[in-house]
């Protein structure tokens, strides 16, 4: 079955910010976790980006997350959300 994955992302990001949001993401796509990233408007300052992920991975996929958001320093502009 597959799994969502959330993440709240500030829109408000520098130009550093930005770039490493979409290393991120082409990372997430270029290790076969996802095909796709949806993204969708929760208010004034966060989108919350989603895609499916099989069951199997979703833990993998959360640790590498995790793992890029503090290598990246960007705990104050992206995080997993439930």
């Amino acid at each position: 079955m597959e799994k969502a994955i959330k993440l709240k992302v500030r829109k408000d990001l520098n130009s550093q910010q930005q770039l490493n949001i979409i290393r991120l993401k082409g990372s997430l796509i270029s290790k076969g976790y996802t095909e796709i990233i949806h993204i969708l408007d929760q208010d004034d300052e966060f989108h919350i980006n989603s895609f499916e992920t099989p069951d199997e991975t979703k833990s993998e996929v959360q640790e590498f997350i995790k793992a890029f958001i503090t290598r990246e320093n960007l705990a104050d502009t992206i995080s997993l959300f439930k």
